[in-house]
């Protein structure tokens, strides 16, 4: 069973998945940081000063000065801020996904077209009966 599994695990296909796993998870955390450190502060500037992920609605209708407030205080809240940093996550990694997934394409070369296929045993023999007519 012990050579069974490492068999499986030494496959090309795993490894492969497991290294694109982890270099997936890493490329998650730079995004993450990308949107949170770099994107969305001067879009939130631009909006007058907006922290996206402090944006909150809180439904106890309490008043609170941030999120972390109202969760500390066990508000219920819908945290739409981090929602919207998380879907501009997504829509960043799915973009570098496509355009990856785009050059590898690029990069493969087109197999040549296979040559056609030559005559069939029954285009042969018509063909060898019809010079035989021929030459009568």
């Amino acid at each position: 069973m012990l050579k069974e599994f490492r068999e499986f695990a030494m496959r090309g296909n795993v490894v492969d998945l497991a290294v694109g796993i982890i270099i997936g998870g890493a490329f998650g955390k730079i995004v993450t940081s990308l949107v949170n450190d770099v994107i969305m502060p001067p879009i939130g500037l631009l909006l007058g000063g907006v922290d996206f992920s402090n944006l909150f609605l809180d439904l106890s209708g309490g008043d609170y000065a941030s999120l972390a407030a109202a969760r500390e205080a066990g508000a219920p809240v819908i945290g739409y801020g981090a929602f919207v940093n998380t879907m501009l996550d997504f829509v960043i990694v799915a973009f570098a996904i496509f355009l990856l997934v785009r050059a590898i394409n690029r990069l493969k070369k087109a197999a040549p077209p296979a040559p056609p296929p030559g005559p069939s045993n029954e285009e042969k023999l018509l063909g060898e009966i019809r010079d035989l007519l021929k030459s009568r």
